[in-house]
């Protein structure tokens, strides 16, 4: 396949594998508008080849074992070296640029969505614009890895080639231990509730976190404050939304889940300047 040129928008937090330590889910947009998916994206390489709202060209490979979805392609050399990067997008004149590949082709109704999403379209990528946001919930969750990943990790640490490798493999990711969700109303008028799995709001929990001493309520607060007070009454919000490859394959109700939030300002708050 040819090299592609994808505008990164979304890496998802990272999730530990049996093979190839913690995982991302990169996606972006190609310049003709299309969504794409790339899978898998080592963690530990991924913060040194991109950034988010930068075009890379990298050669991909259609994904077709036991995949279905057609956004979905696999980088062809995991370690990324043939990746190539460009421009950054920045957020100058309210994220115009960004616009311009981010926010076409927008639902507004999860239930046009999830057609979309069954046999034979098999949508799984898609910007969603919400009628009205209610709130963010935060739900208790797991506070470990599975015992199936942690065990495949130390078996992982039995191979480390030398020191620098396993100081690598020792650094796992952090598990966060709450569920975030927007609560919001789509142009049905029907409320929905999905998860958000986006890599910042994992990232800002962990700062919010450190800088917080370690007192997760405090933490817990200064992210309501970000993707509540600020997001929802100041931002012109977007969701960036995806299914998970479990929950599409077996046909679940609403196999999306928010992989990214896109936050221009709203217009009446640019007057205010």
């Amino acid at each position: 396949m040819p090299r592609k040129k994808v505008l990164i928008t979304v890496t998802t937090y990272p999730l530990p594998s049996r093979t190839y330590d913690e995982l991302v889910c990169t996606a972006g947009i190609l310049e003709n508008g299309e969504w794409i998916r790339i899978y898998p994206v080592p963690f530990r390489v991924l913060s040194s080849k991109f950034r988010k709202y930068q075009w890379i060209e990298i050669d991909i490979e259609k994904r077709t074992k036991n995949e279905f979805r057609p956004e979905s392609y696999s980088p062809k050399n995991l370690d990324l070296s043939d990746l190539k990067k460009g421009e950054i997008i920045g957020t100058d004149n309210n994220w115009a640029e960004r616009k311009k590949y981010c926010i076409n082709n927008v639902y507004t109704s999860m239930d046009k969505l999830i057609a979309d999403s069954k046999h034979p379209n098999n949508k799984s990528l898609a910007t969603f614009k919400p009628t009205k946001i209610k709130k963010l919930i935060i739900e208790e969750g797991d506070r470990e890895w599975k015992k199936a990943w942690i065990e495949s990790r130390k078996q992982l640490d039995m191979f480390a080639i030398n020191h620098e490798d396993k100081m690598i493999r020792d650094s796992i990711i952090d598990k966060i231990p709450f569920k975030f969700k927007y609560h919001f109303i789509d142009s049905d008028g029907k409320e929905r509730r999905l998860m958000i799995e986006d890599w910042e709001i994992g990232a800002l929990y962990r700062n919010c976190l450190k800088s917080s001493f370690g007192n997760e309520d405090i933490a817990l607060e200064k992210v309501r404050k970000k993707y509540e007070d600020e997001f929802i009454k100041k931002k012109d919000l977007y969701f960036f939304l995806g299914t998970t490859k479990q929950w599409h394959q077996k046909r679940a109700r609403n196999p999306f889940v928010i992989i990214g939030v896109f936050y221009p300002k709203k217009e009446d708050q640019l007057k205010l300047f």
